[in-house]
């Protein structure tokens, strides 16, 4: 039996960490186990296609998080854990952003309210992540491959993010006259300051995670393969120290708060920004699209072959 979809030794059709409590299910795009003793609990992105931020594994995720809830709320607040990893189980990609193929539809066809829907789903997911699900859960972001746009401002959601060596960072939106809308601005502004976060913004460019590491984003590097077991270590040692950590935890959330209402008007502004493309701009994004799909044909095929 795979270990990922079983807690201590039964299956994760649903999982039930503490009697009385609301299960916390796999889901078709989203696999998600508790390990009971580290106290943390994994999910990881599995989605079908493109590996972006489609609507169903978007829809997925608010399964997810909206379990999670449920279980605090018949647990009287109370979660059997107190770290939650975010990571992915497409080899070699974290995640590779918005929906570029659905993007470009609904700028074709004007339809902003269907823009605004997408990108509120995105952003909500966001803040779940920033915000520890209303709880002081302590988020973090497992990336061992790459994180583009929609991917990287996911990563940032986390109060930690841990990258293996391999994984690449980037910011593409500029090169379709567009800007990263679901919370790049936000969320890198509080790692790196403003002038850097505008700078990552408009450049373009792909950054490795070792990059990334001097500059302050990127938290812990692990060697390939490491990822997981570099998460649980660092997890541990944390846990040894709990109190002074959730006490930083909870400062740092109060003296820099991300807002969920400035991440959605943030959304507005890129909707706007959306529409204003031009067929050029569609036909730049369009590329990036078709990049993609054969990128992941590649990564189906060698999958196959092994």
């Amino acid at each position: 039996m795979n270990p990922a979809l079983s807690v201590a030794g039964r299956p994760m059709g649903a999982m039930r960490s503490i009697p009385g409590q609301s299960a916390v299910a796999n889901h078709p795009t989203v696999e998600v186990s508790l390990d009971a003793v580290g106290r943390t609990l994994w999910s990881f992105m599995r989605p079908n296609g493109r590996p972006s931020f489609s609507p169903p594994l978007l829809r997925d995720l608010h399964a997810m998080q909206r379990s999670i809830h449920d279980m605090a709320a018949e647990a009287d607040g109370s979660l059997p854990f107190r770290y939650m990893v975010v990571g992915s189980r497409v080899p070699g990609i974290f995640n590779l952003g918005g929906d570029l193929a659905l993007f470009a539809e609904k700028i074709a066809r004007g339809d902003r309210e269907g823009l605004r829907q997408y990108a509120h789903a995105c952003v909500d997911v966001v803040f779940a992540n920033a915000d520890g699900y209303g709880h002081y859960i302590t988020t973090v972001a497992l990336v061992q491959g790459d994180a583009l746009g929609g991917g990287f401002e996911a990563a940032l959601s986390c109060n930690l993010i841990v990258a293996e060596k391999q994984a690449k960072f980037g910011l593409p939106e500029i090169l379709f006259n567009l800007f990263p809308g679901m919370g790049a601005y936000t969320l890198l502004t509080r790692r790196i300051g403003a002038r850097m976060a505008e700078k990552m913004i408009l450049s373009g460019q792909t950054y490795t995670a070792t990059e990334l590491h001097d500059m302050g984003v990127v938290d812990i590097l692990a060697e390939q393969g490491d990822g997981e077991a570099t998460v649980r270590e660092h997890l541990a040692r944390i846990d040894r120290r709990y109190n002074a950590h959730e006490a930083i935890l909870r400062t740092k959330r109060l003296v820099n708060p991300v807002s969920h209402q400035e991440l959605r008007d943030v959304t507005d502004i890129w909707v706007d920004a959306a529409l204003r493309l031009t067929e050029t701009d569609l036909r730049k994004m369009m590329r990036l699209v078709n990049a993609q799909n054969r990128r992941i044909q590649t990564i189906q095929v060698e999958s196959v072959a092994s």
